[in-house]
């Protein structure tokens, strides 16, 4: 279904990405598998994915880094020939729990550069490539009811970073309509460890204390949705931001609650390691 087409899915050695990755790989894509210290991992993840019948590389790459996303886009589309779906998942998180005034002015400019800035840099850099072809596909990666805008106490620079990104994905998916390329969000909700690489059918009969009446998420509820996005026949498909949470509240308005969030973000933040 997207035979040759070439994927680029950033922090995707381990985690969300690699489900999605792999995903996109059962679809017929070609897949460069971005990291940053998991090298061992990106690389068997290549092997797996090539055991499928396509093409796959593995990049190493800071998403908070200009030269890296520069040379990671040149990367892929000399290996692979383009960069036809641009799936932003990598992003800094700081776990510790922190009032604004406590960050400092660089760990600032590190969390923005690598959840806003870094992204915008990966979208204008796969640009070219996609109008070349006439299509595209650019997903970001967001947090639980990111398109409220809503306060979240302790994360203030990493939430004012992803907001930002739901500003930028609807004014891309504008912009780049006549050009044949949707842009979309994905908001996961709290799906915790080892889950972020199991299947629906691997957590199906589990229960989860925090959420009553509902199973716990999996990878595979993120990557068939980035999947669907992806496909041809999703084209009127943009400028979505798309929650993914078994329909709860990942946020808790209280600065002294504990964030349902924080354990899908620290992941977000293992992978580019």
């Amino acid at each position: 279904m997207l035979r040759g087409k070439t994927a680029l899915i950033t922090g995707s050695a381990k985690g969300l990405g690699k489900q999605t990755a792999l995903a996109l790989a059962e679809l017929g894509c070609d897949v460069a598998v971005n990291f940053v210290n998991s090298e061992k991992e990106a690389n068997e993840l290549v092997n797996r994915i090539e055991g499928m019948g396509v093409r796959a590389i593995a990049v190493r790459a800071d998403v908070s880094c200009r030269q890296d996303n520069m040379r990671m886009i040149d990367t892929v589309a000399a290996a692979l020939g383009s960069v036809d779906i641009l799936v932003n998942n990598a992003g800094p998180f700081v776990r510790e729990r922190r009032m604004f005034d406590e960050y400092g002015l660089d760990e600032i400019d590190y969390l923005v550069r690598g959840n806003l800035t870094g992204v915008m840099e990966l979208d204008r850099l796969a640009l070219p490539y996609m109008k070349k072809g006439g299509w595209g596909r650019i997903i970001h990666f967001g947090f639980g009811r990111a398109l409220e805008a809503r306060g979240w106490p302790h994360r203030a620079v990493y939430a004012a970073a992803k907001v930002g990104l739901v500003s930028l994905t609807k004014t891309l998916a504008e912009e780049l309509a006549p050009s044949g390329i949707t842009v979309n969000m994905i908001c996961p909700g709290d799906i915790r460890g080892k889950n972020k690489e199991k299947s629906i059918s691997d957590v199906a009969h589990l229960t989860d204390d925090e959420f009553p009446g509902i199973r716990p998420g999996s990878g595979e509820d993120v990557s068939r949705v980035i999947a669907f996005l992806c496909m041809p026949q999703s084209d009127f498909l943009t400028g979505n931001v798309i929650e993914v949470s078994g329909g709860f509240d990942p946020i808790r308005s209280l600065a002294g609650s504990k964030s349902l969030q924080e354990p899908f973000l620290a992941e977000q933040n293992k992978q580019r390691k």
